[in-house]
């Protein structure tokens, strides 16, 4: 058990200190001009999808039942494109900073679901750790220069950012049982195979409209940054976590994001790592090892039967 739970963690880690260094790369990518938010969207559902599919021919064949198939495309409107489309074009009309500082409500709200739908209780334990980590990750915030990649706020990005938090934290809490039924290639080729599909019909004149002649090798760089490491290889991981972990504990990592963008921002000479950042990251880090420290339902049911 512990070493599935170490398992767990580890995948999770490494995808969301992925998606900590994607938040800063699709901005600049955006605020370029030269790409639209939907068009970058679509390159990373239909690149995602090739690629799972393309390394399904390397692992063995599951069986995936038609039920299950259904599921799994009902699972990819909530995890991936609603997600997804929301978050890029609601970076694109926001700052960085006021989407990292919304992806703090994402524990909250999948702390919340989770009562709804797995019955998870909402301990005080779990609940202190979600409130201590999204203290931690709002001081981090708010001391950071992760608003150094220009573009201002709007209310219409900041609700395409809630809206981006609310459908994965549906994702995570309602889809669990089929998440964990089969392995992570399996689950994502089928999930990613459906999003790309359905957003050909409003995505594709945004995708033609791009003069890619003019493209850059930095453009060409960040663009394939988004889709194999913040989209493949992050999507890769983020099951595994989520078939041995509880949802509130996998979205307890959305905190790592402006952790990792800090840092980034420290290592280019672009900010500070003083006190005050190095007492929001120690929040953070307590906020999830409380959370982790919970007890679920099934420990709690244990209990009262012992």
């Amino acid at each position: 058990m512990a070493d599935k739970s170490l398992r767990g963690h580890t995948s999770l880690l490494v995808a969301y200190i992925i998606f900590g260094l994607n938040t800063p790369v699709a901005k600049a990518v955006l605020i370029s001009g030269e790409v639209s938010a939907i068009a970058l969207t679509f390159y990373r559902m239909a690149g995602a999808a090739l690629l799972f599919w393309m390394a399904s021919l390397f692992v063995k064949r599951e069986h995936v039942k038609i039920g299950d198939i259904l599921l799994l495309c009902l699972a990819s409107m909530f995890g991936i494109l609603i997600n997804q489309t929301s978050f890029i074009t609601g970076l694109s009309l926001t700052s960085p900073i006021d989407a990292s500082v919304i992806a703090t409500i994402g524990p909250i709200l999948t702390m919340l679901l989770a009562a709804v739908f797995l019955r998870e209780p909402i301990t005080w334990k779990k609940s202190l750790g979600v409130f201590i980590g999204a203290v931690g990750a709002l001081l981090l915030i708010m001391n950071s220069d992760i608003s150094s990649v220009r573009g201002g706020a709007s209310i219409g990005g900041n609700l395409l950012c809630i809206l981006s938090s609310l459908s994965f934290a549906i994702y995570l809490t309602a889809f669990k049982k089929i998440i964990s039924k089969y392995s992570s290639i399996t689950v994502m080729k089928w999930m990613f195979l459906f999003a790309a599909l359905c957003s050909i019909p409003f995505s594709l004149n945004h995708v033609m409209a791009v003069n890619y002649a003019g493209f850059s090798i930095e453009m060409w760089l960040r663009i394939l940054f988004v889709v194999v490491m913040a989209t493949f290889l992050a999507y890769l991981f983020i099951p595994a976590g989520q078939r041995l972990l509880r949802p509130t504990v996998v979205s307890m990592y959305n905190y790592l994001q402006p952790l990792v963008s800090s840092l980034v921002a420290v290592a280019l000479g672009m900010d500070m790592f003083g006190w005050e950042k190095s007492g929001a990251a120690i929040m953070i880090f307590l906020g999830v090892y409380i959370v982790i420290q919970s007890k679920s339902r099934a420990q709690l049911d244990a209990a009262s039967g012992s």
